[in-house]
């Protein structure tokens, strides 16, 4: 089958990677144009052009892919199927319907809940105990085309970001390629969204990242391990940003304010939250590492009875 791929983040990686090393004829790559990144601002490739380039692919990086220029070559790489994952644009519906297969997506959910940018970090964020990937038709809505199969992952109480993306990414490769099987063979079965329960993961915005320790502890818990490792959640600290990593939520409370520590030792930090404690096991002071608290204690100040704002 000739493919055309389209993604661009690091979680479209392994999918890229099972169609090179399949049967399969990749008549080019698709991705964002590159990127300032870091302190110099340096353009920086995505990881699907650095992926793409070790294979000697063709990669085409548009900066709207709704520009008719952009539609014209595509559309001029006679595509049997284009397969989307994590490419971030919208699509075009004159790109979606020309190939013969059409186009399928590789979507970090089980649709119609948390369709958009972030389903990850945002099922993480709402504590739910499962997700899993769709393999769904494009069309022109935001994740609204038909679904073609699904399969479904646990998500642990102390599962952070960083260990549940690399797990949906394979699965999402092993299932994309299952797909394809089945397109060639024509045994796909379209089976239409519930629109009516749909729900929307809306990309990760600055204010995602504060702390609110008015909160319950669960959900203060569930905010950091959905942004851990990257961007990370935090709190201030004389003034200074210092994120949380590792943590808790312990049941009781302590009677003291929401956001006072009950306790700052080489055993632990524990602070006081809305409703219950956070224990927080790891922290990362802006500009420097991340540490243990044990480690971070030796030459950070913090003492029972400070207030984190």
């Amino acid at each position: 089958m000739k493919v055309v791929f389209m993604g661009t983040s690091a979680f479209a990686v392994p999918t890229l990677q099972r169609i090179i090393d399949s049967s399969h004829q990749i008549m080019a790559v698709i991705s964002q144009p590159d990127r300032p990144s870091g302190r110099g601002g340096k353009l920086t490739p995505s990881p699907i052009k650095e992926l793409a380039l070790k294979y000697s692919l063709r990669v085409f990086q548009p900066d709207r892919i709704k520009e008719p220029s952009a539609i014209q070559q595509v559309q001029a790489m006679e595509a049997d199927l284009i397969v989307v994952v994590s490419y971030g644009q919208i699509i075009p519906a004159s790109i979606l319907y020309y190939p013969r297969y059409g186009s399928i997506n590789v979507h970090a959910s089980l649709l119609p809940y948390y369709r958009g940018a972030a389903p990850i970090q945002r099922a993480i964020m709402a504590g739910e105990k499962e997700t899993g990937i769709t393999i769904m038709y494009m069309d022109e809505g935001l994740d609204t085309g038909d679904i073609i199969v699904q399969t479904k992952t646990a998500i642990g109480p102390n599962m952070e970001h960083g260990e549940l993306e690399p797990l949906l990414a394979e699965q999402g490769a092993n299932l994309l390629l299952d797909t394809m099987a089945m397109l060639e063979k024509c045994q796909v079965k379209r089976t239409p969204q519930d629109h009516a329960r749909a729900t929307y993961a809306q990309r990760l915005m600055r204010e995602d990242e504060v702390v609110d320790w008015s909160q319950p502890a669960v959900n203060i818990h569930n905010q950091l391990r959905a942004l851990s490792p990257l961007p990370g959640g935090y709190t201030v600290v004389d003034g200074v940003k210092v994120k949380l990593f590792n943590t808790r939520a312990i049941e009781g409370m302590s009677g003291r304010l929401a956001g006072e520590i009950e306790r700052a030792d080489s055993q632990g930090l524990w602070v006081q939250t809305g409703q219950g404690i956070l224990e927080i096991g790891e922290l990362q002071k802006a500009g420097k590492r991340r540490m243990p608290v044990s480690e971070y204690l030796k030459g950070n100040s913090m003492k029972t009875g400070d207030l984190l704002v």
